[in-house]
C-alpha cells in the first residue's frame, strides 16, 4: 500500500461525499419556500440509497467481469469475494477505490433532482433512482472506466466523469422534465428561498470538486496537481464570463448567475481536468459557459421543457462541451495516458472523433433507457403529485414539514394591520393632533 496515495484518495472520497449536502443547499436555496424540504431531502436521501445499492450490486456491475463491453456481472454482489486489501495499479487498496467510486454513484443522481423539483412524487423518484442506477449508471461506469469497457478500449478520455456523471445526469434531467410536464404555476424567477444558501452550496461544491477531479488521478502525482490547477482556472473563467454575460444582457450582475457560471466551469473541466493545459482550461471554461448561457436564455424557452433549476442547461450542456473539447485540447505533455494529442496540438481528428462518438452515444443511450424506465415505472406508481398538492407545496404534501416557522409567519404578515387602523375611532384625536 502506498500510504500517500491511499490517504489522498480517502480524503478525496470525503470531499466528494461533502458535495451532496452542498448540492442540497444549492438547490434548496434556489426553490420557493414551499418546496425547500422536499428538494433538500430528495438530494440527501441519495446518499443512503446509493451507498447501499453500490454495495449490493453496483460495484459488481461496474467492475466485475464483462458482458459485451457494456456491463459487468453479479459475481461480487454484496461485495462477496472482493479482497478489499488487494492493491490497484496506483497501490491503493481496492476497498478505497470502491469507496471513491461509491461517492460518484451518490452525487450523480442527486444532480438531476433540480430538474423536477416541486412536482414529482418522492416515491417515484426513489424507484427511478434504483432502476436508473442499475440500468444506466453502472453500465456507463463499466463502458468508460472499466478496462474491459467498450468505450474505454476505443480510447475515450473522461478523466472524472464528463460522460459518466454530467452528460448522464443532465440528459436524465431533460428526459424526466419532458415526461413530467411543466409546473402548473411557475414561481417567479426571483423567488428564491435563500440566496446565501446558494452561495454556500456553490462554495461547498467547488471545494468538494477537488476531490472529484484531482482525486481521479488516484495518486499524489503531477496529474493530480494539473487537475487541481485546471479545475480552479476553468471555474474562475466560467464565473467571470457568466457575470459579464449577465451585465451585457440584463444590465447588472446577479449572485445566482455567478454561482451558476461557477458550476458550469466545474462541470466542463471535469472530463478534461487531467489531460489539458492551463490555457486549455480557460478555453473550455469560456466556451462551455457561452453554450450553457445560450441554451438557458435562448433555446430552452423554445423547447417548452420545464427543467426547473436548469440541470440540463448546466450539467448536460457544459458536460457535452467539455467532453467534446477534450478531443481538441488534450495533450501528451500533460498526461502520458493521452496516446494521441488533441486537434489543436496536431493530433488530427482521431481523438476528437472518439470524443464525439462517446458523447453522442451517451446522449442516445441515456435518453432511450431513461424514457423506457419512466414508461415502465409510471405503470407501477403515479409520477406526479396532484394539482392541489403542487399548489400547497411538496414540503407539506409529501413530508408534512416546512422549512421553518417564518414561512407561515410571513404569510400571516401580509394580512397585518396596525392598531391605528384596527381601532381608528379610539385613535382619532391623537391622529388629528399628529396631522397638525
Amino acid at each position: 500500500m502506498n500510504l500517500a496515495n491511499t490517504a489522498f484518495v480517502l480524503i478525496a472520497s470525503i470531499l466528494v461525499l461533502f458535495m451532496t449536502p452542498g448540492l442540497a443547499f444549492f438547490y434548496g436555496g434556489l426553490v420557493s419556500e414551499k418546496n425547500v424540504v422536499n428538494t433538500m431531502l430528495s438530494v440527501f436521501i441519495m446518499t443512503g440509497v446509493a451507498i447501499l445499492l453500490w454495495v449490493f450490486v453496483g460495484y459488481s456491475l461496474s467492475f466485475s467481469g464483462n458482458v459485451l463491453g457494456v456491463v459487468g456481472n453479479l459475481r461480487h454482489a454484496f461485495m462477496t469475494g472482493v479482497n478489499l486489501a488487494s492493491l490497484t495499479a496506483s497501490h491503493i487498496p481496492v476497498g478505497v477505490y470502491s469507496l471513491f467510486q461509491m461517492m460518484f454513484a451518490i452525487i450523480t443522481p442527486a444532480l438531476f433532482v433540480g430538474a423536477v423539483v416541486g412536482r414529482i412524487r418522492f416515491k417515484f423518484l426513489l424507484l427511478f433512482l434504483l432502476a436508473w442506477s442499475v440500468c444506466i449508471y453502472y453500465p456507463m461506469v463499466h463502458l468508460v472506466w472499466s478496462p474491459a469497457g467498450w468505450l474505454a478500449k476505443l480510447g475515450v478520455l473522461d478523466f472524472a466523469g464528463g460522460t459518466v456523471v454530467h452528460i448522464n445526469a443532465g440528459v436524465t434531467a431533460l428526459v424526466l422534465s419532458a415526461w413530467l410536464g411543466p409546473r402548473l404555476a411557475k414561481d417567479h424567477p426571483g423567488q428564491h428561498y435563500n440566496l446565501p444558501w446558494v452561495l454556500l452550496g456553490t462554495a461547498i461544491l467547488w471545494v468538494g470538486w477537488y476531490g472529484f477531479n484531482a482525486g481521479s488521478a488516484l495518486a499524489v502525482n503531477g496529474v493530480a496537481v494539473q487537475a487541481a490547477i485546471t479545475s480552479t482556472v476553468a471555474t474562475a473563467t466560467a464565473m467571470v464570463v457568466w457575470m459579464f454575460l449577465d451585465i451585457w444582457t440584463n444590465g447588472k450582475p446577479t449572485l445566482v448567475g455567478v454561482c451558476t457560471g461557477t458550476l458550469c466551469g466545474l462541470v466542463a473541466i471535469t472530463p478534461a481536468a487531467g489531460y489539458v493545459t492551463v490555457m486549455g482550461s480557460v478555453a473550455i471554461g469560456t466556451l462551455a459557459t457561452l453554450a450553457s448561457y445560450g441554451f438557458i436564455a435562448l433555446l430552452k424557452p423554445k423547447l417548452g421543457v420545464d427543467d426547473a433549476l436548469d440541470a440540463f442547461g448546466c450539467h448536460g450542456v457544459s458536460g457535452i462541451v467539455g467532453s467534446i473539447l477534450t478531443g481538441v485540447f488534450a495533450s501528451k505533455a500533460v498526461n502520458p495516458a493521452v496516446t494521441q494529442n488533441g486537434l489543436i496540438y496536431g493530433g488530427g481528428w482521431h481523438l476528437l472523433g472518439i470524443q464525439l462518438l462517446a458523447t453522442g452515444l451517451t446522449i442516445v443511450l441515456v435518453a432511450a433507457m431513461g424514457s423506457g424506465l419512466i414508461l415502465l415505472l409510471r405503470r407501477l406508481t403515479p409520477m406526479r403529485v396532484d394539482a392541489a398538492e403542487e399548489a400547497m407545496g411538496l414540503d407539506q404534501g409529501e413530508h408534512g414539514e416546512q422549512v421553518d416557522y417564518t414561512v407561515g409567519l410571513s404569510e400571516r404578515l401580509t394580512d397585518y394591520r396596525p392598531d391605528q387602523e384596527l381601532y381608528a375611532p379610539e385613535f382619532k384625536g391623537q391622529l388629528q393632533h399628529l396631522q397638525k
